[in-house]
Parts: structure tokens; C-alpha cells; sequence
């Protein structure tokens, strides 16, 4: 699944965003989804963040691209968390907007 949040930040703003915000992810991730989380976050390059969000048995990875006017999440998820696919959309775009408000 592929979700586009779209902004006028510019590249360097939104790395820097991001980067600031890293330390805490996971245990802001945790507390949304009301258990606990393992979150492994690589930076691939510049541009492209490598996630592996960990819980209930279950991984789901996304890689994070910032383009110029969209961050853009790309999303796997496991056929067992098909269900879910709406709820983990509407956290992306919710979390992904805040992080560039």
C-alpha cells in the first residue's frame, strides 16, 4: 500500500523533522496501537528511511521516501493484518500529517 502525504516543506526541513522525532517513535507507535512495539528504523539514504514496525507477532515494513512535495510511505502488509490495512492507513496519514504540521 502506498500513502502520499503531500507538503511545501522541502526535502531538508522534512529530514530534519523526521530526525528529530526518531528517538520517540516507538514508543509513540506503542501507545497508539495499545501494545507493545519494536520499532527498527534505518536510514537507506538521504532521501529513503527503511521501518520495521514489530507487534502481536506480527512485522509489517514500510519504506519512507521524502520527495519534494509528498512523503510517501510504502507499506506491506502481512496477509494475516489484511483487516487492518484501513486502520494502519488512517494512522499513517494522521501521524505523517502531524509530523509535517
Amino acid at each position: 500500500m502506498r500513502v502520499a502525504i503531500p507538503h511545501t516543506l522541502g526535502k531538508d526541513e522534512v529530514r530534519r523533522r523526521i530526525a528529530a522525532r526518531m528517538d520517540r517513535a516507538e514508543e509513540k507507535a506503542g501507545a497508539l496501537i495499545g501494545a507493545p512495539l519494536s520499532l527498527d528504523l534505518a536510514w537507506i539514504d538521504a532521501d529513503h528511511l527503511s521501518v520495521a514496525a514489530s507487534a502481536m507477532g506480527y512485522t509489517v515494513p514500510a519504506t519512507l521516501e521524502i520527495g519534494e512535495t509528498a512523503l510517501l510511505f510504502d507499506v506491506t502488509v502481512p496477509g494475516g493484518l489484511g483487516f487492518a490495512r484501513g486502520m494502519i492507513e488512517t494512522l499513517i496519514r494522521e501521524r505523517g500529517e502531524k509530523l509535517l504540521a
